[in-house]
């Protein structure tokens, strides 16, 4: 029985990806390389210090990777503070309520900064539904690496047989199976090019997800 959701934030929870997708294109403009949207896809779901050490490699940058990472987050919150639309993807704030209802456990792991993470938790309010937050600049290596979700579990004192994870990209599916989490698969329409068959179940609505429904997946 599923005790502890662990959800992704990015494209998840709420679709800040056309955000990131405009930030880091902006600031290849800036850098005056040219990335593809192939490359681009390859990227998502990795915290964006690991991003930019990629690049600095790949396009031998003479930047150092913190200041890129400073310059992305500038772009990001540019972005992120001017635009009305924003919200949580449709069904994820009923699926939240219902999941605390319920009495499982909630944690945010996301390859985000903190300072990205505090900056939707405050605009939409979630610091109530989390017990635990946990940020992908905090290790040394992102998803697929399966730290962040391995520590996700630790945090909410939960074996990994009793989490299930919920994510969008596939280096998040790769992190959740090599951490041997159950792993549901959003296949958004904004995450494109993520191979979704390390997920063991795809949705494509949250509506097809309850608290009855997660507490039962084997």
């Amino acid at each position: 029985m599923i005790r502890t959701v662990i959800f992704d934030m990015d494209g998840v929870i709420i679709d800040t990806e056309p955000i990131h997708h405009a930030a880091f294109y902006k600031l290849f403009d800036e850098l005056g390389i040219q990335v593809s949207a192939a490359e681009y896809a390859s990227f998502l779901g990795s915290s964006t210090r690991n991003v930019m050490q990629q690049l600095q490699r790949l396009y031998s940058l003479p930047q150092d990777p913190e200041a890129l990472v400073l310059r992305k987050r500038e772009l990001f919150n540019e972005i992120f503070d001017t635009d009305p639309s924003l919200d949580l993807l449709p069904g994820v704030r009923p699926l939240l309520d219902d999941i605390r209802r319920a009495g499982l456990g909630l944690v945010l792991a996301s390859s985000a900064s903190k300072a990205t993470i505090k900056r939707v938790f405050d605009r939409f309010g979630l610091a109530p539904y989390f017990a635990h937050v946990v940020s992908g600049e905090d290790f040394a290596r992102s998803k697929p690496d399966p730290a962040i979700f391995l520590h996700a579990a630790e945090l909410a004192a939960t074996p990994v047989a009793e989490c299930v994870v919920i994510e969008d990209s596939s280096n998040g599916m790769a992190a959740a199976h090599a951490a041997g989490i159950y792993c549901i698969g959003y296949a958004s329409p904004h995450s494109e090019g993520q191979d979704l068959q390390l997920a063991d179940r795809v949705i494509r609505d949250f509506s097809e997800l309850s608290a009855a429904k997660i507490a039962a997946l084997p």
